[in-house]
């Protein structure tokens, strides 16, 4: 394998909407640059890019997978990234480390929501693109429909560069208006003739080769002025404005292809080898503290890891991209999360599922490593003297949510381990142990992101799993003063307990004042602060202690032990169970016992006065609401905004964004169960969404009685 220098490198994404024919295309372009001697298939589950088993048995992507081939002496690194929006994750990896996405169009299907929500990508991470019409061979296959869709939704600056003579079961010819020639093939693909443009494709060659001209020159003043002065620009300065109208995504090329024949293929691949802007061209990435990274051969060596997995026979796998300087097999390097020496031991290039050997990479390049011991996903390695750490990949909030346990209890500890590896391979996946909950709480982008994650653990790992409704992280709190009293008292035959406490509890606010005095059922309390102790709860919201004992009632050596009988209570919340929040406590009256008074006295009789004082506050629970975000096509507009206040949502703005309604709203987490499935049905699966905490709020009373009820229930049982 040989290794290459910066300048001939160059990183390339491969997106499009869930069959596309991403894989075909890849499996098609390393085959033409000698990686592969025979073109695997889809169907025939035999791609070097879609080789775990949960890929042969759903028939396409769930991994991204990393890729090279060689091409017009130049290294062509490419990713190759699920379709389905439930696995993101790839595709924004993907575009994290690479400098230009090849977005497919499935030409019997045409511009599809995934190719709008993967286009909102490109323009998040300012990444060019290249637009490859794909399928041209399907008796489906609708060139011009497809065209439009991409004109309608991303406007003039796509540009045809070729088109097809024919379509369907009959493709075998394009034009191509940069060269000005006409590509046909054989029928089994591969090498084109090269011809001159029939007559009767001329006038149409000539208009689109013009507006093509007319394009590239927009992006170079020199270029437009020679545009001016001759009318035309050649070859090579076309390719300078394409160029140039790519990196700043002023211009986005039309390619055609048939993957599956291989016919357009090498075409495309030789504009990608020349046109295409290598690392060195494309702005330079930063650090987490802005500082910028030269990928620059000379410099130490740094290299960010953006995905790990665990493959059969090598174990854990590290893919990363070289930053700066360049790395040889049996280098040292820091982890600097860490702040642990690693050796790379083993250097690979990859493709897919095969991986040859290499003995260095330099800045730019795209490899994969093994058995590095503390190294993780997101994680910067440098060579001594280099300061840079890169900030972690972002990935969009989970949008579904299940509970699950092993169908087999002595599973338990087994499932614990292969959780934490399927984190490492998919960030999008979250876990939870709830000890609130007492349940495992699974998050990810979909239903069957969670299900395609199932099918993984129940066949490569053999653990049967049970998937349940979550239950809601309900909080309680109270709305109004109260004020109890309880006396522990208990004597049997040596040493007693006893212990009292008096205390009043109140409703808490940032930045009230402290008290001095309570009027509480016709009763006027006064109370003196001596000190208060602010508690914030991990769970959120604080518990506010005030100590208001005067006279030596309660000894101070004992109050820890009555803040620590009420933090008993506060995790345990009296109504269903859930955690309290946002109370003030003040204790203000007690008695001890010269000899019986303890620690534990004094814990158990807080812990009853404050569950008594609680249930007289006007108790109320507390729901977690989530701000949501949804784009929907107009014509499914009012289906959703009906879906949502089924789901008690409050819409607080909608507004227009290109082809998206945009709908702003506040969702109890209880009434999203299942949301994406739903949304996925009404708008086939057009619309998407994002959601975020907001914050807490009270249920209405009817829920809230029922939970009550459930609660007493579930008590009763155990």
């Amino acid at each position: 394998m040989n290794v290459y220098s910066t300048e001939r490198i160059k990183n390339i994404s491969l997106l499009g909407s869930s069959g596309s024919g991403k894989t075909t295309l890849a499996e098609s372009m390393l085959y033409e640059g000698g990686v592969i001697n025979r073109r695997g298939g889809v169907e025939n589950k035999n791609t070097v890019s879609d080789y775990n088993r949960v890929e042969h048995e759903y028939g396409y992507s769930v991994f991204s997978s990393v890729l090279h081939t060689e091409w017009l002496g130049k290294k062509l690194n490419f990713i190759d990234c699920p379709g389905s929006d439930d696995f993101i994750n790839g595709a924004i990896t993907s575009l994290n480390v690479t400098d230009t996405a090849l977005m497919i169009i499935n030409t019997s299907q045409g511009v599809e929501v995934g190719t709008e929500n993967l286009f909102r990508y490109t323009e998040e991470y300012n990444k060019p693109v290249i637009f490859v019409m794909n399928q041209l061979d399907h008796e489906k296959s609708n060139y011009d429909s497809s065209y439009e869709s991409i004109k309608e939704f991303f406007g003039n600056k796509a540009v045809i560069v070729q088109y097809p003579i024919t379509i369907g079961p009959d493709f075998n010819a394009l034009i191509d208006v940069l060269k000005m020639k006409m590509y046909k093939w054989g029928p089994d693909g591969g090498k084109p003739e090269i011809l001159e443009i029939p007559d009767s494709e001329k006038e149409k060659a000539e208009e689109l080769h013009n507006a093509l001209v007319e394009s590239a020159a927009e992006n170079d003043e020199e270029l437009m002025e020679l545009y001016f002065d001759k009318g035309s620009l050649t070859e090579d300065e076309m390719r300078k404005g394409i160029k140039k109208g790519l990196i700043a995504r002023d211009l986005f090329p039309i390619f055609c292809v048939s993957a599956l024949k291989d016919m357009g293929v090498r075409r495309l691949m030789e504009f990608l080898g020349n046109i295409v802007p290598f690392v060195s061209e494309m702005p330079a990435v930063t650090d987490k503290n802005g500082k910028e990274v030269d990928p620059d051969p000379s410099k130490p060596a740094s290299i960010f890891v953006f995905k790990t997995s665990i493959e059969p026979h090598l174990g854990e796998v590290s893919y990363f991209k070289v930053l700066s300087g360049k790395i040889s097999e049996g280098m040292d390097l820091i982890n600097m999360n860490r702040d642990v020496k690693e050796r790379l031991s083993q250097l690979y290039c990859v493709a897919g599922n095969t991986r040859k050997k290499v003995s260095e990479l330099i800045a730019g390049d795209i490899g994969a490593t093994v058995k590095l011991k503390e190294t993780r996903t997101n994680h910067t390695l440098n060579a001594k003297g280099c300061d840079y750490i890169y900030a972690p990949i972002k990935y969009p909030s989970p949008k579904f949510r299940t509970a699950l346990k092993p169908v087999n209890e002595s599973d338990e500890e087994k499932l614990g381990e292969i959780l934490t590896r399927i984190q490492e391979e998919d960030p999008t996946i979250s876990v939870e142990y709830s000890k609130e909950l007492k349940q495992i709480i699974v998050s990810g982008q979909g239903e069957f992101h969670l299900n395609t994650m199932k099918w993984r653990i129940e066949n490569n790992d053999k653990i049967e799993l049970e998937f349940f409704a979550p239950k809601i992280p309900y909080r309680e709190t109270i709305t109004k003063k109260a004020k109890s009293y309880y006396r522990h008292k208990k004597q049997s035959g040596g040493a007693g307990q006893f212990g009292e406490v008096h205390m009043i509890i109140e409703p808490y606010k940032e930045g009230m004042p402290d008290p001095s005095i309570y009027k509480i059922n016709g009763q006027e309390i006064k109370v003196n602060v001596r000190n208060t102790e602010e508690v914030p709860l991990k769970w959120g919201g604080k518990l506010i202690f005030c100590n208001c004992i005067v006279g030596g009632a309660i000894d101070t050596r004992f109050m820890p032990a009555v803040l620590k009988g009420i933090m008993e209570k506060m995790e345990e919340g009296p109504l269903t169970g859930s955690y309290a929040r946002d109370i003030r406590v003040c204790i203000y009256d007690g008695k001890m016992h010269p000899v019986d008074s303890n620690e534990i006295s004094f814990k158990l009789a807080a812990r009853n006065a404050f569950r008594t004082a609680f249930k007289e506050a006007a108790p109320k629970i507390l729901e977690p609401i989530y701000n949501i975000e949804v784009r929907v096509p107009s014509d499914r507009m009012g289906d959703v905004m009906s879906d949502l206040q089924g789901r008690r949502a409050i819409i607080e703005g909608m507004n227009s964004e290109k082809s998206f309604e945009v709908i702003k709203a506040k969702v109890p987490l209880k009434e999203m169960n299942k949301y994406s499935t739903s949304l996925s049905s009404i708008t086939g699966g057009r619309a998407f969404y994002t959601m975020d905490f907001a914050n807490y709020d009270k249920v209405p009373p009817e829920i809230q009685e029922q939970l009550l009820a459930d609660y007493e229930a579930e008590s009763k049982e155990e």
